[in-house]
């Protein structure tokens, strides 16, 4: 009795000695649930294609190739151009990479039989220069694709940058000649260079309209000037501040150029003292405003103090400013002071003096700031809660470190948290340095 309770199945089970048949075999999850109406026989070589589809997006190249040997049926899915639309290369060299390497005989069957089909490509390669240098092997390869999206991507220091610039320049003209349909550009630190970028807008100046390439230290402000005034769809725009200048801002803003949408601008200094930085006329950011009411301009600043001097005298219409390192509270003041349109500010490290008088300022002036981030500052609990009282619910993103909270005879630490929540009109807590 005990035996015969032990499963039960729907309709006839077979007597225990029988072999089940090949049939049988794809239906075991029949007999293992006890209901076939949940789990029908599954003929894996029957699936509709779209499902197939579906299970091989989903699979690095390698499990794509053991996959396709499953029957013939996978083998055509393998092989439809629909798979091979979006690809990411992942190229690396064993001794100094954790990633896994796409296999040099499966790239070129890649590009023997779907180069044409190719059109959302990504390289994502390593430290190693031989890695980069395979990545524009495989580009100079790519002469029957039609290529819409091509980033290139380091997942360590900029190996690409150890890659001749002329061996990159004759691997990235190919795709840009060959293509005439790009739309979007990742290039970020490599050496690309003007002649590249007058290739790039002579074959897709009607089609691109993303290009990121900060940190690409060949490019000139004439070069980026090239691409602004002949490529009037460009909506999103990322580069290093040395090559930002007023004749871009105004080509941006010129009639026949669409809104643009986003403007990132990195502002880099590796050796203090050594760099000056040149200013923005307040009349070119008007310019840029005024065609383009909405664009969001995001900077990344990574400077040292003494490097600060030109930046925030005037009206500045930037959106999201992020500080990697200290900044003083003059320049804090400075902020609050010109740049109205401030949406998000994070503020890495400021010293040992408390920035309630600048916060205030920043919360009276900025009256689109909807997320603050506090690191190795201080403020008051009093200063940081009139803050808070001042942006009421319009702050829905508040990350401040415990540690940048001074307690005075207002606020303990206790009574901020409720305070806070009480103007944000939600819970919140300071964040707290893990201990562990």
């Amino acid at each position: 009795m005990k035996r015969a309770g032990q499963r039960v199945v729907a309709g006839t089970e077979a007597p225990h000695t029988s072999q089940p048949s090949k049939k049988q075999k794809t239906s075991l999850c029949g007999s293992v649930f006890g209901d076939s109406a949940l789990c029908t026989s599954m003929d894996w070589a029957s699936l509709p294609h779209h499902v197939i589809l579906r299970v091989f997006q989903f699979l690095t190249l390698v499990d794509r190739a053991r996959a396709s040997s499953v029957c013939r049926r996978w083998n055509e899915v393998f092989h439809i151009p629909d798979l091979w639309r979006r690809f990411e290369f992942e190229l690396s060299q064993p001794a100094t990479s954790y990633l896994k390497s796409t296999h040099p005989d499966l790239i070129q069957q890649i590009i023997k039989r779907h180069a044409d089909h190719l059109q959302y490509v990504s390289f994502k390669v390593d430290s190693s220069t031989e890695s980069a240098e395979a990545a524009c092997d495989i580009l100079s390869q790519l002469v029957n694709c039609s290529i819409k999206t091509l980033g290139l991507i380091s997942t360590a220091k900029p190996s690409f940058m150890n890659v001749s610039k002329a061996h990159f320049a004759s691997a990235l003209t190919v795709v840009f000649v060959n293509s005439k349909s790009l739309s979007s550009i990742k290039i970020d630190d490599t050496p690309l260079d003007d002649p590249s970028l007058k290739v790039l807008v002579a074959n897709n100046s009607d089609t691109l309209k993303l290009l990121k390439m900060s940190s690409c230290p060949h490019v000139s402000p004439a070069g980026i000037l090239c691409v602004a005034d002949q490529c009037h769809g460009l909506k999103e725009l990322a580069l290093n501040y040395y090559i930002l200048s007023d004749e871009l801002l105004l080509a941006l803003s010129s009639e026949k150029h669409v809104d643009l949408e986003h403007l990132r601008i990195d502002v880099v200094s590796e050796n203090p003292g050594q760099v000056e930085f040149h200013a923005i006329k307040k009349q070119s950011w008007d310019a840029l405003v005024k065609h383009s009411p909405k664009v969001n301009i995001v900077m990344y600043f990574f400077l040292y103090e003494d490097e600060f001097d030109v930046f925030f005298r005037e009206e500045t219409p930037v959106t999201h400013l992020y500080f990697g390192r200290a900044v003083s509270k003059a320049l804090l003041g400075r902020v609050g002071a010109n740049c109205p349109r401030l949406v998000e500010l994070v503020v890495c490290a400021n010293g040992l003096q408390p920035l309630d008088n600048e916060l205030i300022q920043i919360a009276q002036r900025c009256k689109n700031l909807t997320a603050m981030g506090l690191g190795e500052c201080e403020v008051t609990c009093r200063g940081f809660v009139e803050f808070v009282k001042m942006c009421g619910g319009r702050l829905t993103q508040l990350s401040i470190m415990e540690e940048v909270l001074i307690p005075d005879s207002d606020y303990s630490l206790d009574r901020l948290h409720l305070e806070v929540s009480k103007h944000l009109g939600r819970m919140w807590f300071p964040d707290m340095m893990p201990t562990w």
